[in-house]
């Protein structure tokens, strides 16, 4: 016997719009009955989990341990749809999160020089180095996302970065868009490029090893912005962009955010972002982007940083689920927000608050990928000498430990008292 599903919208929604909500139900009914697995790293080891099983349950089980050996090598699906599907399902798997470590060169230079670090190949180097190698750090992060001088880089001992990742447990990303510039005829706003070779360089990424991919827009808000050109423009290059991905085997990490600088309120935040989500995923049906196999990189809503009122942490949680609900289609295996300038215990409050208050009701899991949320009071501690590196590795896993507790909803700010305990050494 079918039921029939009878869904309340509004007269000014698109079929697109209706399409999204039909598929909300379709995607919820589906998951109740799929066999389809979470694959996850454990101490090194992969692990299946299905959905109606608990992580205590399948560690008894005969099928638990997956032998390791090339990332996602033993699957049972043979298509590159199913790749994508399993590679961004791991990335969300176990309560984890991203670690965006793709600064240009030009923008870590800048973070070097207000802190006195030399400005060189190999401080950046050193500095990634630092990163990569911190004891456990797979414990709280599925995958890191690199630059191009990044992924090419080696530690001290020969080393190249993209083992050391993957040999603990987390999967490699590259950010491959080539920056955002100034969009002639839009005064104010900004188009980001990189589509002209991308195809190759894809391939590339995909041969060094890695596994997913992130392209950034810009949406500034201001008198008169953003326009409709300046988000149909980024929504376009966004789906060109994840659709080249998914045809490399890559999953695309499409990242549009609506900047934080301004006076604009929380309301205006608010409707700006769920108008650049609609037409962000209205492109990337067009390009017939599977969104299975994609992950989206928001901005949480907020107000302007100079806008005189700034909500609460449950009230920024209230505003940015809400957005997401009307815009994001249920298909997305997930949400990793990007920090945008946030400090790193607020960026951790807020996405507590959202797991806490909405987590269960919730088709898409809400993680994090942050960059200097995370990064920056380890890059504070070590400041290029050798002697701060430990240091700066425990501040490193405490940040990411924290947000790893946002995850789950169990994150406290008592937790920041608490900071300066080691990793566990695998």
């Amino acid at each position: 016997m079918t039921t029939q599903i009878e869904i309340e919208v509004e007269d000014r929604k698109t079929p697109f719009e209706l399409d999204w909500e039909r598929q909300r139900w379709r995607s919820l009914e589906e998951q109740k009955e799929s066999d389809f697995p979470l694959i996850t790293v454990v101490d090194g080891k992969r692990y299946e989990l299905y959905s109606d099983e608990t992580f205590a349950e399948v560690e008894k089980s005969e099928r638990a341990i997956i032998p390791p050996s090339k990332p996602c090598a033993q699957r049972r699906y043979d298509t590159i749809s199913q790749e994508l599907i399993c590679t961004a399902r791991t990335l969300f798997a176990n309560d984890k999160g991203l670690l965006a470590m793709d600064e240009s060169n030009h923008t870590c230079n800048k973070r070097f020089a207000w802190l006195g670090i030399p400005q060189t190949e190999e401080a950046r180097r050193a500095y990634r180095e630092l990163i990569v190698t911190t004891p456990s750090l797979g414990d709280c992060i599925s995958g890191v996302i690199l630059y191009d001088e990044t992924i090419r880089q080696k530690k001290s001992n020969g080393t190249p970065f993209v083992k050391v990742i993957t040999d603990s447990g987390i999967i490699p990303g590259i950010k491959v868009d080539t920056g955002a510039k100034k969009m002639a005829g839009y005064p104010g706003e900004k188009i980001t490029e990189g589509l002209d070779g991308l195809r190759d360089r894809l391939k590339e990424y995909f041969e060094m090893g890695a596994r997913f991919a992130k392209w950034r827009a810009v949406i500034a808000v201001g008198d008169g912005i953003p326009s409709q050109g300046c988000m149909e423009a980024n929504a376009q290059a966004l789906a060109r962009y994840a659709a080249l991905c998914q045809e490399a085997g890559m999953v695309p990490v499409v990242e549009p955010e609506v900047l934080m600088e301004g006076e604009h309120t929380l309301d205006r935040c608010r409707e700006v972002t769920e108008e650049v989500l609609r037409t962000v995923f209205d492109r990337l049906y067009k390009q017939r982007v599977m969104l299975e196999g994609m992950i989206l990189k928001p901005n949480m809503v907020l107000p302007g940083l100079t806008c005189p009122k700034q909500e609460t942490v449950d009230e920024v949680a209230d505003a940015t689920v809400q957005c997401l609900l009307r815009a994001v289609p249920a298909a997305v295996p997930g949400i990793a927000f990007l920090s945008g300038g946030q400090s790193g215990e607020l960026a951790s409050a807020r996405l507590n608050a959202m797991n806490v208050r909405f987590k269960s009701r919730l088709p898409w899991a809400l993680a994090f990928s942050f960059a200097r949320a995370i990064q920056q009071p380890a890059l504070e501690i070590w400041r290029g000498e050798d002697a701060n590196l430990l240091q700066a590795q425990q501040a490193l896993y405490h940040r990411a430990r924290c947000n790893r507790a946002a995850r789950r909803g169990t994150y406290d700010t008592a937790m920041e008292t608490n900071g300066s305990e080691s990793p566990p050494r695998s």
